[in-house]
């Protein structure tokens, strides 16, 4: 749902479309570990959802099909019964890390969460449905469970969008990357298009992708100047500092108190360890050519000439 809507962190509407049409296989998850634990909290977080609000938390394993849109499968993590009420619900059960705790603020939920819960209310054709989202061990404070309530005019757009989606596939029209977020664009078309090829010829690009281009162009060349006045501030930061670090000697923290400012001097010894590959790579060969991981990455740049 959030990928045909643009809005998943994670896979792009192109991508998805490659994916169903058999043209690519699904990327390989980075996050395994992660996306099974979210798995394995599950229970955890239903439990204490009806634990905090009395309502009756089951299992339902059924695969469901829309009433009028055949396409429109889907299965739940858990139905629930309203003890207000006795009218049935679907939960959604969610983890988190704390980082991303205050996405379930105050009532909140993320949009790419509430495209997946509504769709399931249409599906089942049920009038509200609830998240149990956690990210720590206290249900007190680490735990979110917003109630989410049918709205059939957001519900009518999801189906335009999805009707719209299923057309494509059957007559091969293929997503473009317009409103996608540009940094996961890149991602995908990376993964969609995989190494680049030497052999291939030079591309002619048309007349009508100048202005992007000249744009990059320009862009890159402001950043390599930023960088260079970066590096000449970092110089004189350096170059001022020598007398304060030659003052401070084994001490980590200073202040210095004028009439309208307080200047607090730190200058604390950090610890870092990392592996020496070069001692690694003499000492243990073998082994050094065991845990080499291959990185591939791919960068635009824009250069200009004259004719």
């Amino acid at each position: 749902m959030a990928a045909i809507f643009g809005v998943s962190p994670w896979v792009t509407p192109k991508e998805l479309w490659l994916i169903k049409k058999g043209k690519m296989n699904p990327a390989e998850k980075m996050n395994a570990g992660q996306l099974q634990m979210g798995h394995l909290l599950e229970p955890i977080a239903a439990y204490f959802y009806a634990e905090k609000t009395g309502n009756n938390v089951y299992d339902d394993t059924v695969l469901y099909q829309h009433a009028d849109h055949a396409y429109a499968l889907a299965n739940f993590d858990r139905r629930y019964t309203r003890k207000i009420d006795g009218e049935d619900g679907i939960l959604e059960c969610k983890s988190c890390t704390y980082h991303k705790a205050s996405h379930w603020a105050d009532g909140a939920y993320p949009l790419y969460y509430e495209l997946q819960l509504r769709f399931y209310l249409a599906v089942a054709d049920v009038q509200h449905g609830s998240f149990a989202a956690v990210w720590g061990n206290n249900p007190e404070t680490d735990m979110a469970m917003p109630e989410l309530e049918r709205d059939m005019a957001k519900e009518d757009l999801i189906f335009e969008r999805l009707d719209r989606w299923i057309w494509s596939l059957v007559h091969d029209v293929e997503p473009t990357m317009d409103d996608i977020t540009p940094s996961l664009a890149l991602e995908s078309l990376a993964r969609i298009y995989g190494s680049s090829d030497p052999t291939l010829p030079t591309i002619n690009f048309p007349l009508a992708y100048e202005k992007p281009i000249r744009r990059i162009c320009t862009l890159q060349s402001a950043i390599e100047e930023h960088k260079a006045e970066i590096t000449k501030l970092e110089k004189e930061v350096e170059a001022h500092s020598v007398r304060i670090a030659e003052l401070m000697k084994q001490h980590e923290h200073g202040v210095l108190e004028t009439t309208t400012d307080k200047f607090l001097i730190d200058y604390v010894s950090k610890v870092t360890k990392r592996a020496s590959t070069t001692l690694l790579k003499k000492t243990y060969p073998a082994i050094y050519n065991e845990v080499l991981t291959p990185s591939e990455s791919r960068k635009l740049k824009v250069s200009v000439s004259p004719k």
